[in-house]
């Protein structure tokens, strides 16, 4: 028997992308978290995502996210509860543009990004090209959406070209 036989290594394009992710897990300094999401979740995930939101709030980093329902609504929530100014909103359209539901949150936002250039675009394109200008603004990106979501999956893809940290929950 010979044990000249190496290991399976992984490429070295996969060490490199392997080592950034655990330099930037170890990095005690504040990150730029993108978290983005499905809008119809189920109830429990919504008060774990607002959990996740104010615990990366209170140890000091800063949330990305966007206006809509759902994960994106818990995100705002939860951030406000602890500090306002850890958190910016960027909008796929015009504050106009978005459900009552949501608006009074996004009322009290510090750092609030609209696009109203873009509202005689349909949503999904509005939506992707703001996932997309998220991404470009975060060091990390967290993403909770269903199998199907195939905005927030390219959204996903996107980030992970970029080199950016990527952690993809699936609620189904």
């Amino acid at each position: 028997m010979s044990l000249s036989r190496s290991l399976d290594l992984p490429a070295l394009d996969k060490v490199d992308t392997l080592a950034q992710e655990l330099a930037l897990l170890q990095d005690k300094g504040k990150r730029r978290i993108a978290i983005l999401g499905s809008r119809h979740v189920p109830i429990v995930a919504i008060h774990l995502v607002e959990l996740i939101a104010r615990s990366l709030a209170q140890e000091g980093h800063s949330l990305v996210t966007s206006g809509a329902q759902g994960v994106n609504a818990a995100v705002i929530r939860g951030v406000l509860e602890v500090d306002p100014s850890k958190l910016t909103v960027l909008l796929p359209q015009s504050l106009e543009r978005q459900l009552p539901e949501i608006r009074e949150s996004l009322d009290r936002v510090l750092h609030l990004i609209e696009k109203p250039e873009q509202d005689d675009l349909p949503l999904p394109l509005a939506s992707s090209l703001c996932n997309q200008d998220i991404i470009n603004r975060c060091d990390q990106l967290i993403c909770l959406a269903f199998h199907d979501s195939e905005t927030l999956l390219n959204s996903c893809r996107s980030a992970e070209e970029m080199g950016k940290v990527v952690s993809l929950l699936f609620f189904d």
